[in-house]
């Protein structure tokens, strides 16, 4: 017969290690800023802006251009380490981190 302890030692969750997200591009934070901008902290501590302002105001903004709405674009928020917005909108993490990694911010359009 197992003892509590013993099924408690050997659970699944004692067992399976908890999962924490280790790729360094991975958003820990976001902050909305004005004139369409980001301020974004990554998983390995790097840190810049996200400027968006000539994306969204471009003839070939797309799905994009809905965020010109500064209201909506203020519904920034994070889901799996991508800034994100209602919609399924969201950003590449990666390429944001590479240029701001090179360029200490990320342009986009």
């Amino acid at each position: 017969m197992l003892t509590q302890r013993f099924a408690e030692k050997n659970s699944p969750a004692a067992v399976v290690p908890e999962i924490r997200p280790s790729m360094p591009w991975r958003v820990v934070s976001a902050r909305v800023l004005p004139e369409f901008r980001l301020e974004v902290e990554f998983f390995d501590g790097l840190r810049g802006t996200v400027d968006m302002r000539r994306l969204i105001h471009s003839p070939g903004a797309g799905v994009f251009a809905r965020l010109a709405d500064s209201e909506v674009f203020a519904q920034a928020h994070l889901v799996h380490g991508a800034v994100s917005w209602p919609g399924e909108l969201d950003l590449a993490p990666d390429a944001m981190h590479a240029a701001i990694a090179k360029n200490g911010m990320c342009v986009l359009g």
